[in-house]
Protein backbone atom coordinates (compact mmCIF):
# COMPACT_ATOMS: atom_id res chain seq x y z
CA UNK A 1 0.00 0.00 0.00
CA UNK A 2 3.16 2.69 0.30
CA UNK A 3 3.85 2.28 -2.76
CA UNK A 4 0.22 2.93 -3.84
CA UNK A 5 -0.08 5.60 -1.77
CA UNK A 6 3.72 6.79 -3.08
CA UNK A 7 2.21 6.82 -7.02
CA UNK A 8 -1.40 8.60 -5.44
CA UNK A 9 0.68 11.66 -3.65
CA UNK A 10 2.98 11.81 -7.18
CA UNK A 11 0.70 11.69 -9.85
CA UNK A 12 -2.42 13.64 -7.97
CA UNK A 13 -3.31 16.54 -5.67
CA UNK A 14 -5.38 13.96 -3.61
CA UNK A 15 -4.58 15.22 0.11
CA UNK A 16 -3.76 12.22 2.02
CA UNK A 17 -3.84 12.57 5.74
CA UNK A 18 -0.03 10.93 6.14
CA UNK A 19 0.84 12.86 3.04
CA UNK A 20 5.21 13.27 3.11
CA UNK A 21 7.86 14.51 0.81
CA UNK A 22 8.46 11.23 -1.58
CA UNK A 23 11.52 10.23 -2.56
CA UNK A 24 12.26 9.75 -6.92
CA UNK A 25 13.47 6.34 -6.63
CA UNK A 26 9.71 5.90 -4.43
CA UNK A 27 8.10 6.99 -7.32
CA UNK A 28 9.77 4.36 -10.00
CA UNK A 29 9.42 1.52 -7.43
CA UNK A 30 5.62 2.48 -7.20
CA UNK A 31 5.21 2.70 -11.29
CA UNK A 32 2.87 -0.27 -11.24
CA UNK A 33 0.00 1.40 -9.38
CA UNK A 34 0.08 4.18 -12.21
CA UNK A 35 -3.07 2.82 -13.59
CA UNK A 36 -4.95 2.45 -10.54
CA UNK A 37 -4.39 6.25 -9.82
CA UNK A 38 -5.66 6.69 -13.47
CA UNK A 39 -8.47 4.70 -12.92
CA UNK A 40 -9.65 6.72 -9.27
CA UNK A 41 -8.81 10.05 -11.56
CA UNK A 42 -11.50 8.63 -13.91
CA UNK A 43 -14.13 7.62 -11.38
CA UNK A 44 -13.60 11.44 -10.23
CA UNK A 45 -14.76 12.52 -14.05
CA UNK A 46 -17.89 10.31 -14.08
CA UNK A 47 -18.74 11.82 -10.76
CA UNK A 48 -18.39 14.86 -11.78
CA UNK A 49 -19.46 14.55 -15.19
CA UNK A 50 -22.81 13.50 -13.59
CA UNK A 51 -22.85 16.42 -11.06
CA UNK A 52 -22.19 18.81 -13.79
CA UNK A 53 -24.62 17.35 -16.52
CA UNK A 54 -27.48 18.44 -14.31
CA UNK A 55 -26.58 22.07 -14.33
CA UNK A 56 -24.93 23.12 -17.08
CA UNK A 57 -24.79 22.27 -21.17
CA UNK A 58 -22.86 19.37 -22.15
CA UNK A 59 -19.61 21.36 -24.14
CA UNK A 60 -18.94 23.48 -20.87
CA UNK A 61 -19.14 20.33 -19.42
CA UNK A 62 -16.24 19.00 -21.25
CA UNK A 63 -14.63 22.65 -20.84
CA UNK A 64 -14.62 22.07 -16.76
CA UNK A 65 -13.45 18.28 -17.19
CA UNK A 66 -10.54 19.07 -19.41
CA UNK A 67 -9.63 21.48 -16.99
CA UNK A 68 -10.32 19.30 -13.66
CA UNK A 69 -8.03 16.51 -15.41
CA UNK A 70 -5.16 19.13 -15.40
CA UNK A 71 -5.79 20.32 -12.21
CA UNK A 72 -5.85 17.19 -9.99
CA UNK A 73 -2.72 16.14 -11.52
CA UNK A 74 -0.67 19.43 -10.36
CA UNK A 75 -0.33 19.97 -14.15
CA UNK A 76 2.59 18.37 -14.32
CA UNK A 77 2.13 16.27 -17.43
CA UNK A 78 0.87 19.53 -19.22
CA UNK A 79 4.17 21.23 -18.65
CA UNK A 80 6.20 18.14 -19.25
CA UNK A 81 4.62 18.66 -22.75
CA UNK A 82 5.09 22.54 -23.02
CA UNK A 83 8.58 21.94 -22.31
CA UNK A 84 8.54 18.87 -24.59
CA UNK A 85 7.50 20.86 -26.93
CA UNK A 86 10.16 23.91 -26.56
CA UNK A 87 12.63 21.39 -26.84
CA UNK A 88 11.63 19.94 -30.00
CA UNK A 89 11.39 23.46 -31.58
CA UNK A 90 13.93 24.08 -34.04
CA UNK A 91 17.13 22.58 -34.86
CA UNK A 92 19.36 21.91 -31.69
CA UNK A 93 21.63 19.16 -30.36
CA UNK A 94 20.27 16.96 -28.10
CA UNK A 95 21.99 18.47 -25.51
CA UNK A 96 20.75 21.55 -26.59
CA UNK A 97 16.82 20.47 -26.19
CA UNK A 98 18.18 19.25 -22.27
CA UNK A 99 19.30 22.59 -21.62
CA UNK A 100 16.07 24.43 -23.09
CA UNK A 101 13.52 21.96 -21.41
CA UNK A 102 15.30 23.06 -17.66
CA UNK A 103 14.44 26.47 -18.54
CA UNK A 104 11.10 27.19 -15.91
CA UNK A 105 10.40 29.79 -18.67
CA UNK A 106 7.52 28.39 -21.02
CA UNK A 107 8.42 29.57 -24.92
CA UNK A 108 6.56 29.80 -27.65
CA UNK A 109 6.61 26.56 -28.88
CA UNK A 110 5.25 25.18 -25.32
CA UNK A 111 2.61 27.73 -25.59
CA UNK A 112 1.18 26.61 -28.52
CA UNK A 113 1.49 22.95 -28.20
CA UNK A 114 -0.72 23.54 -25.50
CA UNK A 115 -2.81 25.11 -26.37
CA UNK A 116 -3.35 22.79 -29.74
CA UNK A 117 -3.57 20.11 -27.12
CA UNK A 118 -6.32 21.64 -24.83
CA UNK A 119 -8.10 22.60 -28.36
CA UNK A 120 -8.07 18.66 -29.36
CA UNK A 121 -9.09 17.83 -26.15
CA UNK A 122 -11.97 19.92 -25.66
CA UNK A 123 -13.44 19.31 -29.27
CA UNK A 124 -12.69 15.04 -29.02
CA UNK A 125 -14.21 15.04 -25.43
CA UNK A 126 -17.46 16.91 -26.70
CA UNK A 127 -17.93 15.01 -29.42
CA UNK A 128 -17.95 11.67 -27.69
CA UNK A 129 -21.27 10.23 -27.99
CA UNK A 130 -23.02 10.06 -24.22
CA UNK A 131 -23.06 6.95 -24.49
CA UNK A 132 -19.65 5.75 -24.52
CA UNK A 133 -18.60 8.89 -22.44
CA UNK A 134 -18.37 7.08 -19.03
CA UNK A 135 -15.94 4.30 -20.73
CA UNK A 136 -13.92 7.00 -22.34
CA UNK A 137 -13.64 9.21 -18.89
CA UNK A 138 -12.11 5.71 -17.09
CA UNK A 139 -9.87 4.95 -20.27
CA UNK A 140 -8.31 7.77 -20.88
CA UNK A 141 -6.33 8.43 -17.59
CA UNK A 142 -6.07 4.76 -16.90
CA UNK A 143 -4.38 4.79 -20.32
CA UNK A 144 -2.36 7.72 -20.34
CA UNK A 145 -0.39 6.52 -16.69
CA UNK A 146 -0.11 3.27 -17.90
CA UNK A 147 1.86 4.94 -21.06
CA UNK A 148 4.04 6.58 -18.78
CA UNK A 149 4.86 3.31 -16.70
CA UNK A 150 5.66 1.88 -20.62
CA UNK A 151 8.38 4.00 -21.37
CA UNK A 152 9.68 4.39 -18.02
CA UNK A 153 10.72 0.74 -18.72
CA UNK A 154 11.08 0.33 -22.48
CA UNK A 155 13.44 3.22 -23.35
CA UNK A 156 16.46 4.65 -21.90
CA UNK A 157 16.90 8.20 -19.80
CA UNK A 158 18.53 10.61 -21.67
CA UNK A 159 20.79 12.04 -19.27
CA UNK A 160 23.54 10.71 -16.96
CA UNK A 161 21.23 12.21 -14.00
CA UNK A 162 18.36 13.66 -13.16
CA UNK A 163 15.14 13.11 -11.38
CA UNK A 164 13.59 11.00 -14.45
CA UNK A 165 16.46 8.46 -13.55
CA UNK A 166 15.49 7.25 -10.66
CA UNK A 167 12.13 6.84 -11.90
CA UNK A 168 13.21 4.70 -14.33
CA UNK A 169 15.89 2.64 -12.75
CA UNK A 170 12.28 1.85 -10.08
CA UNK A 171 10.18 1.04 -12.77
CA UNK A 172 11.24 -2.97 -13.09
CA UNK A 173 9.99 -5.71 -15.39
CA UNK A 174 7.80 -6.98 -12.25
CA UNK A 175 6.55 -3.54 -11.78
CA UNK A 176 6.10 -2.67 -15.69
CA UNK A 177 3.83 -6.63 -15.33
CA UNK A 178 2.06 -5.48 -12.70
CA UNK A 179 0.86 -2.26 -14.37
CA UNK A 180 -0.40 -3.98 -17.68
CA UNK A 181 -1.97 -6.33 -15.81
CA UNK A 182 -3.92 -3.83 -14.15
CA UNK A 183 -4.72 -1.76 -17.09
CA UNK A 184 -5.80 -4.92 -19.25
CA UNK A 185 -8.01 -5.79 -16.52
CA UNK A 186 -9.86 -2.20 -16.02
CA UNK A 187 -9.73 -2.00 -19.78
CA UNK A 188 -11.59 -5.35 -20.07
CA UNK A 189 -13.89 -4.64 -17.38
CA UNK A 190 -15.27 -1.52 -18.56
CA UNK A 191 -15.55 -1.82 -22.22
CA UNK A 192 -14.06 -5.83 -22.90
CA UNK A 193 -12.81 -5.95 -26.18
CA UNK A 194 -13.27 -2.56 -27.12
CA UNK A 195 -11.21 -1.25 -24.03
CA UNK A 196 -8.67 -3.72 -24.83
CA UNK A 197 -8.19 -1.85 -28.31
CA UNK A 198 -8.46 1.80 -26.84
CA UNK A 199 -5.58 0.53 -24.74
CA UNK A 200 -4.09 -1.30 -27.83
CA UNK A 201 -4.34 1.79 -29.23
CA UNK A 202 -2.75 3.60 -26.68
CA UNK A 203 0.29 1.48 -26.59
CA UNK A 204 0.70 1.99 -30.62
CA UNK A 205 0.62 5.72 -30.02
CA UNK A 206 2.88 5.92 -27.14
CA UNK A 207 5.33 3.45 -29.43
CA UNK A 208 5.87 5.92 -32.02
CA UNK A 209 5.93 9.01 -29.53
CA UNK A 210 8.56 7.81 -27.56
CA UNK A 211 10.81 6.42 -30.52
CA UNK A 212 10.15 9.81 -32.06
CA UNK A 213 11.15 11.82 -28.82
CA UNK A 214 13.99 9.22 -28.11
CA UNK A 215 15.48 10.21 -31.09
CA UNK A 216 15.36 13.70 -30.47
CA UNK A 217 16.88 13.82 -27.39
CA UNK A 218 18.97 10.34 -27.22
CA UNK A 219 16.74 9.00 -24.52
CA UNK A 220 13.39 10.16 -22.71
CA UNK A 221 13.49 12.76 -19.91
CA UNK A 222 11.20 13.67 -17.17
CA UNK A 223 9.25 15.97 -19.58
CA UNK A 224 9.39 13.64 -22.01
CA UNK A 225 6.96 11.09 -19.61
CA UNK A 226 4.50 14.20 -19.00
CA UNK A 227 3.89 14.20 -22.95
CA UNK A 228 3.88 10.53 -23.77
CA UNK A 229 0.70 10.60 -21.03
CA UNK A 230 -0.78 13.69 -22.67
CA UNK A 231 -0.13 11.63 -25.98
CA UNK A 232 -2.26 8.96 -25.06
CA UNK A 233 -4.78 10.73 -23.33
CA UNK A 234 -5.49 12.54 -26.56
CA UNK A 235 -5.06 9.06 -28.58
CA UNK A 236 -7.88 7.35 -26.21
CA UNK A 237 -10.19 10.14 -27.11
CA UNK A 238 -9.99 10.39 -31.00
CA UNK A 239 -9.62 6.09 -31.13
CA UNK A 240 -13.18 6.09 -29.41
CA UNK A 241 -14.82 8.67 -31.97
CA UNK A 242 -12.91 7.04 -34.91
CA UNK A 243 -15.09 3.42 -33.20
CA UNK A 244 -18.35 5.23 -32.80
CA UNK A 245 -18.13 6.65 -36.32
CA UNK A 246 -18.28 3.15 -37.55
CA UNK A 247 -20.56 1.90 -35.22
CA UNK A 248 -17.30 -0.05 -33.83
CA UNK A 249 -18.22 0.99 -30.02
Amino acid sequence: MTRFFAALQFLTIIAIPWRREIQADEVGRSAGYFPVVGLIIGLILVGLNWLLGILLPPMVVSALLIAFLAVISGAIHLDGFADTCDGLGGHKTAEDRWQVMRDSRAGAFGIVGIALLLLVKYVSLSSIPEVLLIMTLILMPVTGRWAMTYALFAYPYARDAGLGKAFKQGTTWPRFTLATVIAVVIAAAIAQLVGLAVLLFGWVVTLVTAAYLKRKFKGLTGDNYGAVNEMAEVSVLIFIIILAKFGLA
